[in-house]
This record gives structure tokens, sequence and C-alpha cells, in this order.
């Protein structure tokens, strides 16, 4: 029997404020859902990360020490989980919620063997909560958790089409890359994502691709392996 293909979108906190640039932009989560509904109705296994950037930035205040900066932003990953959770169902998916730390009702506590089972059930599952410790991204935690679920490949939806040798929004003559390393990444300090994830992915061979976020229907074609950014190799 074909193994079904299983892979971990990352979204960002901000992608799905739109122009608002904080809190939610309905339409924008709704076209992401239809886009996500497209590839689990073929049969395609999808979890999902999101960040927290639309509620809480890890540097949001100099006041606050860092722990607690970071347990805020693990929160905001949950409450941008349930809303795009619950935005899923109106299109007809069913979802799980899975945090490394009790949520009462709201979640269920992350289990491998539990999360296996809902993606086996056709669900979507989404991971939120990070690590569920201070000092890690959700870079980290994606990672983490794509290893655990032994998905096929890491797709990074960025507001930036791929990966540059440098910053194109400083640099007019960075040059992008087809395909690219994750120990070239690692060596060359590439902002794909942070370097404790980046050499989590180069030890377990966990490839990624990072695509555009903005170009029509991004996700589905990438969820389809059908990718215009750059591919990471491990």
């Amino acid at each position: 029997m074909e193994k079904q293909r299983r892979v971990m979108l990352k979204l960002s906190g901000e992608a799905l404020a739109g122009e608002k640039k904080t809190g939610f932009d309905e339409e924008v989560v709704k076209d992401v859902a239809r886009q996500v509904k497209l590839s689990v109705d073929q049969g395609v296994q999808v979890a999902i990360v999101i960040g927290g950037g639309n509620f809480w930035r890890g540097r949001s205040s100099n006041a606050i020490d860092r722990p607690k900066a970071d347990q805020i932003g693990m929160l905001a990953t949950v409450m941008n989980c349930i809303y795009v959770s619950e935005i899923f169902r109106t299109t007809g998916m069913k979802t799980e919620i899975f945090t490394p730390f009790a949520c009462s009702t709201f979640t269920k506590l992350f289990s491998k063997d539990a999360a296996n089972e809902a993606l086996a059930q056709g669900k979507v599952v989404f991971f939120a909560g990070g690590t569920g410790h201070p000092y890690f991204s959700t870079d980290t935690g994606v990672v983490l958790r794509a290893i655990e679920m032994e998905a096929d490949v890491i797709l990074l939806a960025k507001a930036i089409d791929g990966v540059y040798d440098s910053d194109p929004a400083k640099n007019p003559d960075a040059v992008k890359y087809d395909t690219v390393t994750i120990k070239e990444v690692v060596d060359k300090r590439l902002a794909v994502i942070d370097m404790t994830a980046s050499i989590m992915c180069m030890e377990n061979h966990m490839p990624l691709a990072v695509f555009g976020l903005n170009e029509e229907n991004s996700i589905a074609n990438a969820l389809n392996g059908k990718i215009t950014g750059t591919h990471v190799t491990a």
C-alpha cells in the first residue's frame, strides 16, 4: 500500500493578519482553508504550526523577563490555532489541536500516538504552544514536531518567495536559490529558519521547501509538491 503524503505546514501569525498587521483577517484565513482542503480531500495528511507574531513577538516588551515573554508568545500560537481550526471546520474539515501543556478542554495534550491517529482519520492537526519551553522559537517547534511525526517535508509559507544569498529587500542583486542544502543554510547563515532548527533538520535529514504565501494558490500547490520557491535538501 502506498504511503500517504504527510506534510508539515508553517504559517506566520503576521500572514493571518493580512493588511491589518495584527489580529486576524478572516478572508485571508478562509483562503488558506480553501487551499488546504483541496489537498486534504485528495488524501494528503496535513499538520500545521502557526507563529504568534500577529499578537506578540518575543521582544514586544523589554520590561518582561524572557521566559515570561516566551510564554505569552506560546499562548498567542494557541489562540491562532483555535481560530484557524474553527475556520477550517466551517469549510467541512475535521481538526484537532495539540499542545505540549494542558489548556483545559481547549486543546489536547500532545502525544505522538494521538496525533498519528488524528492524521490517519483525515483530520488537519494543529501543533500549538511551540515546544512548551522558553528560548525556543516556533521554527524549532515545527522542526521538532515534523521529525516526531515523520513528515515528508516542512513547508514554510513566507512573505518572501524563496531563499536568497542575501536580503533582497536590502540588496537588489540578491540571487534566489532554486535548491540549496541545509548544510549550506547553516554554513552561510541564510535566513530560512533559526540556527537551532536548521541544525535539527541537518542532523535528522528533514527537507524543507520555502515559498511565497502571497502567490495565488501557493499553499495548495506546495502541499501537492509544486514548489516555485526554494527546495532545501537534507
